[in-house]
């Protein structure tokens, strides 16, 4: 199962930044521009679930990134932003995945889909908000 949601994130990032690029259609939980063999990696169930979490609760996911952002999360590559949130989405609704692998699973994302060094910022953003929803995990390691 930890396969599938790898996959999983990785479809609902490239879900949710064609939403942000599209201005605002709702992302598709089609996953027809993966191939067959790809989308058989891929839990569904998680998959629809996040990418239903990620349009119903926008607002209140953007509203926990922004105070950890140095500048306008508008102004944030557009890639790291969807990986931004599908983490804060993970950290915020799912405990039951250790934040250290919500930190880890996006830091990975973001080295094959971001910019050069947006894994390192992803880190840094991702850390510290997990340290202000997760605090007792992450007191505890």
């Amino acid at each position: 199962m930890k396969k599938t949601r790898s996959w999983s994130r990785r479809c609902a990032v490239q879900s949710l930044y064609q939403w942000q690029l599209s201005g605002g259609e709702t992302p598709t939980t089609d996953l027809e521009y993966l191939a067959e063999e790809d989308s058989r990696k891929v839990n569904l169930k998680y998959f629809k679930q996040l990418i239903e979490q990620l349009t119903t609760k926008t607002a209140e996911i953007d509203g926990l990134i922004s105070p950890a952002l140095d500048r306008q999360l508008a102004d944030v590559d557009p890639v790291e932003s969807a990986i931004l949130r599908v983490g804060v989405c993970e950290l915020a609704y799912h405990p039951e995945i250790p934040c250290r692998v919500v930190i880890n699973e996006s830091v990975e994302l973001a080295k094959v889909f971001g910019a050069e060094h947006g894994h390192k910022y992803v880190n840094s953003i991702l850390d510290k908000l997990a340290r202000q929803l997760r605090a007792t995990e992450m007191k505890t390691g």
